[in-house]
């Protein structure tokens, strides 16, 4: 059987370099059956929604902050930390891969063998050419009105981390924060923190180093 593919090119962008590739006509038993495990690959309401492979530096963000967070989550007792590929549940027919999302302790028991059915507490999403509006618009809304306490947007490309706190209107959109320098602590995390210019030092700066000051601090 024949189907549709429809590339979701950002404006701007050059030939191929940055993409979203939409394959419509899937069902989600079927995303969950035949998916590639190994690459991010979402689904939305019958679309499977496949990424441009990731560079270097959004590997070795999405590394550094899953450290960080990992570490201090699981020392706290706070729960646990996964990256995409694995599967956020937000409900039926909506399956996000996020680069790194914080599960609650209280939720722990909705994992399921294929992804997480829940509310994390924390999502981070490093942000690329080609995700950009995605993840600035379209999975902000989709988090904001699953009820996700806080989102974070790290896009390397304008050195920006952008910080989504829900409004006191539960129907409004997140209140956006953007933070170039200083720090930045995760209010749905008691206690953590980062400095913001940690992720544009190139190379990274040493993990341990960095959890003795959210330590310390």
């Amino acid at each position: 059987m024949g189907f549709a593919l429809k590339l979701v090119q950002p404006e701007g962008e050059q030939a191929l370099e940055a993409f979203l590739l939409r394959i419509p006509g899937w069902s989600e038993e079927r995303y969950f059956a035949e998916a590639p495990d190994m690459a991010f690959v979402e689904f939305e309401d019958g679309d499977l929604v496949m990424h441009a492979p990731v560079s270097i530096r959004h590997q070795q963000l999405t590394q550094f902050l899953a450290l960080l967070l990992r570490a201090y989550v699981r020392q706290k007792k706070l729960g646990d930390v996964l990256c995409g590929p694995a599967v956020l549940r937000l409900r039926p027919g909506l399956n996000y891969e996020p680069d790194i999302f914080v599960i609650p302790a209280g939720q722990l028991d909705r994992l399921e063998p294929h992804c997480f059915s829940g509310t994390p507490s924390l999502v981070v999403e490093i942000a690329s050419p080609a995700t950009r509006q995605h993840d600035m618009k379209t999975k902000a809304v989709a988090y904001r009105k699953h009820g996700v306490p806080e989102y974070w947007v790290v896009d390397p490309g304008i050195k920006t981390l952008f910080q989504h706190l829900p409004a006191a209107d539960p129907h409004a959109p997140y209140n956006v924060t953007p933070y170039t320098q200083g720090p930045v602590g995760a209010e749905a995390i008691p206690g953590f923190w980062i400095e913001a210019h940690w992720l544009w030092e190139d190379p990274l700066p040493e993990e341990l180093s960095c959890l003795e000051h959210i330590s310390g601090r």
